[in-house]
């Protein structure tokens, strides 16, 4: 019978901290959780002298992790490094030699995750990644035990931080993106660098990873549809507002006939949904399975201690199987290895969706009805239109909600439109997720 469950660390940053100190502070709690002392016996970084804030026991701290992957006190490596290349080896290193691993890393497993699925698989070891997605909120462990009897339908949420509080302060003081982004940098909540936040791209690692477990498929990351926020503006939310509407970033994937649709943009959802009151850097998750019906999960998505909270549970639950002598009772990718079935990720152009189209136009007769014949044309319904102020001879905007409508018409009377010389600039789109009226 083992007598306390021996833990390696590789990477000491924030989420790294986080994890060090719930092991620490929480030590007597996780102990009762498990049966047996959780110990962090190796903390391994390339900077072991820069104070955390966070009390570690003199020869846990090493630059080496080697010698994490060759103790065999070790039981479970949590990999905090984060990028491709290293975090990749240092994974399939530690399954090779027989250890449980647990990572916080969405990009490398929304690219690599069926190459490290199999290594773990054929190593009869676990894999824990709850923290990958959502930072402290369980929407891993949710898809694959607590929702695993049913067919979920369609997953879709703010699963970023940054940009929705990027856009809850647009949305709630008017400023304007670049402000907003500034404001955001200095206050810790944006990298200097946002590209990953603000384009999309996070979100697109974290959708992949959810729609893998969700439909049981393996799911090509550099399919998925990825749109960012960079080009909202302040108009845009003032007249989403008007119809009812709050602009958020989602990610949205949803199992239909056979295809799963997956993709990332700036969504206007109904200002009285639950979705749309979530606001700052916390994140939320709305699944609809065929027999639970909805499911929305709502928390930090991000920071220390709850993506450590999350890292932690992992540990927790991959230590109580090395007691019983068990591993792999819930496969990492939910359902069984040989069980997953590859499914068609529908293209963006065949999905269909409300939405919301500003034109910036010169006010002159006839415009209006040059609009509604191209839509017409490319077989789009108008369900309502604004037009405030005339000034004749100047740009005004024109902007309209459709009816439902597919992706490759609405982008053809799109690129249509914009040839005419009474567009001063790209027209704006932006889809919409709600009733049609």
């Amino acid at each position: 019978m083992k007598t306390r469950i021996g833990v390696g660390l590789i990477g000491f940053g924030t989420v790294g901290t986080g994890v060090a100190k719930v092991l620490f502070e929480n030590a007597a709690l996780i102990r009762r959780r498990v049966g047996v002392p959780v110990e962090l016996l190796r903390i391994a970084d390339l900077d072991i002298t820069r104070d955390r804030g966070v009390a570690v026991p003199p020869g846990v701290l090493t630059t080496d992790v080697k010698q994490i992957l060759a103790d065999p006190a070790i039981d479970i490596v949590i990999e905090l490094v984060g990028g491709y290349d290293f975090a990749k080896r240092v994974m399939l290193d530690a399954i090779a030699a027989g250890k449980h691993v647990v990572t916080a890393n969405k990009a490398l497993l929304a690219l690599h995750g069926e190459e490290i699925f199999a290594a773990a698989e054929s190593q009869h070891v676990d894999l824990g990644f709850e923290a990958s997605v959502g930072g402290g909120i369980p929407i891993i462990r949710a898809l694959t035990e607590g929702l695993a009897a049913n067919r979920i339908e369609s997953i879709y949420g703010i699963i970023n931080g940054t940009s929705n509080y990027i856009l809850s302060r647009m949305t709630r003081e008017g400023h304007s993106f670049d402000a907003v982004l500034k404001e955001a940098q200095q206050a810790g909540y944006a990298e200097a660098d946002p590209t990953f936040d603000v384009a999309g791209i996070d979100s697109a690692h974290k959708l992949a990873i959810l729609a893998n477990l969700a439909f049981g498929t393996p799911i090509n990351f550099k399919e998925i549809y990825t749109e960012g926020i960079t080009n909202i503006t302040e108009q845009d939310i003032a007249y989403a507002r008007e119809f009812g509407y709050t602009i958020k970033l989602l990610g949205i994937a949803k199992l239909h006939n056979g295809a799963v649709e997956a993709r990332v943009h700036p969504t206007m959802v109904p200002s009285d949904s639950p979705i749309a009151k979530v606001e700052g850097v916390y994140n939320a998750i709305h699944l609809v399975g065929d027999a639970v019906g909805d499911v929305i999960l709502h928390g930090r998505g991000a920071g220390s201690l709850p993506t450590g909270s999350a890292v932690v549970s992992d540990v927790i639950a991959i230590g109580r199987n090395v007691l019983k002598g068990a591993a792999g009772l819930v496969p990492p990718a939910s359902f069984q290895q040989d069980q997953r079935r590859p499914i068609r990720l529908k293209p963006m152009d065949e999905i269909s969706s409300l939405y919301y189209l500003r034109f910036m136009v010169l006010d002159r007769p006839g415009v209006l009805a040059q609009i509604a014949g191209e839509l017409g044309r490319c077989e789009i319904s108008i369900s309502s239109m604004l037009q405030q102020g005339r000034r004749e001879g100047q740009t005004v905007p024109v902007v309209i909600k459709t009816h439902m409508a597919k992706e490759r018409d609405v982008q053809k009377a799109m690129c249509e439109i914009n040839r005419q010389a009474f567009i001063s600039e790209p027209a704006t789109l932006i889809r919409v997720e709600g009733k049609d009226e």
